[in-house]
């Protein structure tokens, strides 16, 4: 095994991934995913406490690029406006990995009750960081929180349109588009 060759936690994410579709999360061990990422135990474990945290890897890059987003987004503009700085900053840290392995990392989670409770833990915490983001910059708590859960709507409406596309491109756009889906049905609530 290699030990000290690059690129260990995307290796790891992708070997759990296949292995939790090939033969179901419970049935999938550390080892198999070390082994399979031509990693040692040890090495998993410097990069992830669990198996079930592999769901999750860069989540917190997420959270921080959305606040960021939103944080710099210029003065004057409106919360969704601001989201759509986040879902846009975000949007560097998801690549064609993530693109490669939506489909089996979806069915993955669908499979495995644990895997979607962490899946939804997840949600609450993109979630969060968007409310906190906006709450900092003075918009009001029920708006901050509206425009927090419009956002991770969009993330998520955006990121599976995106991983379903034949084209080549870049997330973004597509998460801005679903929030402007999203903004524009909201005339239709009342």
């Amino acid at each position: 095994m290699a030990r000290w060759e690059p690129g260990a936690r995307e290796r790891l994410v992708v070997a759990a991934v296949d292995l939790f579709t090939e033969q179901g999360y419970d049935a999938t061990t550390v080892a198999q995913i070390a082994e399979r990422a031509g990693v040692t135990k040890s090495t998993f474990f410097r990069h992830f406490p669990d198996k079930r945290e592999l769901l999750v890897a860069g989540q917190e890059t997420l959270s921080r690029l959305l606040a960021e987003g939103i944080a710099e987004a210029p003065a004057g503009t409106s919360p969704l406006e601001a989201v759509a700085a986040g879902l846009t900053r975000a949007s560097g840290a998801i690549g064609p990995m993530s693109k490669e392995i939506a489909p089996r990392l979806k069915a993955a989670v669908a499979a495995s009750a644990e895997l979607r409770e962490r899946d939804a833990l997840k949600s609450v915490s993109l979630a969060a960081a968007m409310t906190s983001a906006l709450v900092t910059r003075g918009v009001p708590d029920a708006i901050a929180a509206l425009a927090g859960e419009l956002g991770l709507l969009a993330f998520k409406r955006g990121y599976t349109a995106w991983s379903e596309s034949d084209r080549e491109d870049e997330f973004a756009p597509y998460a801005v588009a679903a929030l402007g889906e999203l903004r524009a049905a909201t005339a239709f609530l009342s």
